[in-house]
């Protein structure tokens, strides 16, 4: 087996492709960057990186445990977070995910206790986060957000 260790790679002025054996891995253009996926399909890096996560309590008072391109949350009311961004999005188009389970600090898991959250409001650098449990809106142990979309 060899290795090649190196800083830079520079191509030919006009190469814009990486190519292992016959295969076209890896494509680049200005701002933008595919890699072949499954068959010959080619998916976009850049609109496939999830651009800010976080996790965090809304029990008692709503902490982060850990995140990425998160600068806060705030606890605007019983089962409501807004979460602020810190590179912004380019529009209020992105799309996420967000999910819940263990009200009141119980390790409940959400298929029993019947947790729903949504997105209940949207800007470019902010969005809030609504949980809901079987009785109306509850404050949710551990919840999760991933956000997808173009940043500004």
């Amino acid at each position: 087996m060899s290795t090649v260790v190196l800083d830079t790679i520079t191509g030919k002025s006009t190469a814009t492709t990486i190519t292992i054996g016959s295969t076209p891995v890896v494509s680049a253009s200005a701002n933008s960057m595919t890699i072949r996926g499954e068959g010959s399909a080619q998916t976009s890096i850049q609109q496939g990186l999830c651009k800010a996560w976080v996790n965090f309590t809304g029990v008692s008072t709503t902490a982060e445990r850990d995140s990425f391109n998160i600068s806060g949350l705030t606890d605007e009311a019983t089962a409501r977070t807004t979460v602020a961004i810190a590179n912004d999005m380019a529009n209020t188009n992105y799309t996420g995910s967000y999910f819940q389970s263990g009200s009141t600090g119980t390790a409940a898991d959400s298929y029993n206790n019947q947790y729903a959250g949504a997105f209940s409001a949207r800007t470019a650098g902010n969005c809030s986060v609504m949980s809901h449990g079987g009785s109306g809106a509850i404050d949710v142990a551990n919840n999760d957000l991933l956000i997808f979309g173009d940043l500004a």
